[in-house]
């Protein structure tokens, strides 16, 4: 339980004692008629289950220069689809560096060591008898046959992994809407993010059966704590529109991890806060940065005060990721639903159990 929301997308389940705890969907607030009186809580504040525990591993990071957590994790997200669940568990980890390619590595090695260790076994094999029994005439269509399977287990484990940038991926993209050698149902805009059609587009011709990282996305669609590409690169902070972030994408599954360097400078995270509630962008604030103009605390981000600690009273540069494991697990199984690799799914609209 926190009283933090780490994504800020507000997408939180509330907890309450005694009685219906209301959810928050994606972009929605709680309003009056929804909350109790603070001392009618039981936390004397509204209070959510976790959909990260980044901001408190960061914490630990300040001790110790690597540190994970494996944990379930929640999130009132309102999909429907095969990709997701409400509850689900996740391997976060912090550690102290100032390069991303030294974080995306890590992730790349686990990945890697981890099937390699699990193809050592009889567990492969195991899987690929079982699916005789699942294909049947009534499974998932989306479900991998058992011959591409060796060769989906082959591709994360041979080879390394191609990189690319979120610019040179929405060019990839928007080229081929251009000339119309794809058909996309959402048209792809700078601002808009990478749709799932998108991504699936990425993994099929840059990756060609190998994942793939996609890095710095645009600082507008992503949190508050991640820092400016510039400010990873040594480059004037107040031009950047980019964060030095990456999203793992799996073929056809796509994105099954997410990391970033964080904003470890206070005056920049608190610039930043600041933006999100405001509406301005935190790039033209940089000058008055420089200047060592410090803006005050954001009146959102009071319960945050504990997080500006740790880069008020020193920090060092850092970053993190977190993998979900529930996605991965679909992915070397070859199933076609997240659902059916969870023995108690929980989702939206479902809570059987």
């Amino acid at each position: 339980m926190t009283s933090s929301d780490c994504e800020g997308a507000g997408e939180v389940f509330s907890v309450g004692a005694g009685t219906t705890a209301p959810s928050v969907g994606s972009g929605q607030a709680l309003d009056d008629s929804q909350l109790r009186s603070e001392k009618d809580m039981f936390f004397r504040r509204p209070t959510f289950l976790t959909v990260s525990a980044q901001l408190h591993l960061e914490a630990y990071m300040q001790e110790h220069p690597k540190v994970w957590t494996f944990a379930p994790t929640f999130r009132a997200e309102r999909s429907d689809t095969p990709r997701h669940v409400s509850e689900f568990w996740m391997l976060e980890a912090e550690m102290r560096t100032h390069n991303l390619e030294e974080i995306t590595a890590l992730v790349e090695d686990m990945v890697r060591a981890l099937v390699r260790g699990l193809d050592k076994s009889s567990f492969i094999e195991e899987l690929i008898i079982a699916r005789r029994s699942w294909e049947t005439p009534n499974a998932s269509e989306s479900a991998v046959e058992r011959e591409s399977l060796r060769a989906r287990w082959d591709n994360l484990t041979e080879g390394s992994w191609p990189r690319v940038t979120y610019a040179h991926a929405m060019e990839l993209i928007q080229k081929s809407a251009k000339f119309g050698a794809s058909d996309f149902l959402h048209k792809p805009e700078w601002e808009s993010g990478l749709q799932l059609e998108h991504e699936r587009f990425i993994t099929a011709t840059v990756g060609q059966g190998k994942p793939v990282f996609v890095t710095d996305y645009p600082q507008a669609i992503k949190p508050f704590y991640m820092l400016p590409s510039a400010a990873a690169t040594s480059q004037d902070v107040t031009r950047s529109t980019t964060v030095a972030c990456f999203d793992l994408l799996l073929p056809e599954l796509c994105e099954v991890a997410g990391g970033s360097l964080r904003e470890h400078r206070l005056q920049h995270l608190t610039a930043s806060m600041q933006s999100r509630s405001s509406g301005h962008a935190t790039g033209a604030l940089g000058a008055e940065l420089d200047r060592g103009n410090l803006p005050k605390s954001p009146e959102a981000g009071d319960n945050l005060d504990w997080y500006m600690d740790l880069r008020r009273f020193g920090s060092v540069p850092h970053g993190g990721f977190g993998f979900g494991f529930d996605r991965f697990l679909c992915y070397l199984t070859g199933l076609g639903n997240i659902k059916d690799v969870i023995p108690w799914p929980r989702s939206y609209g479902r809570c059987d159990s």
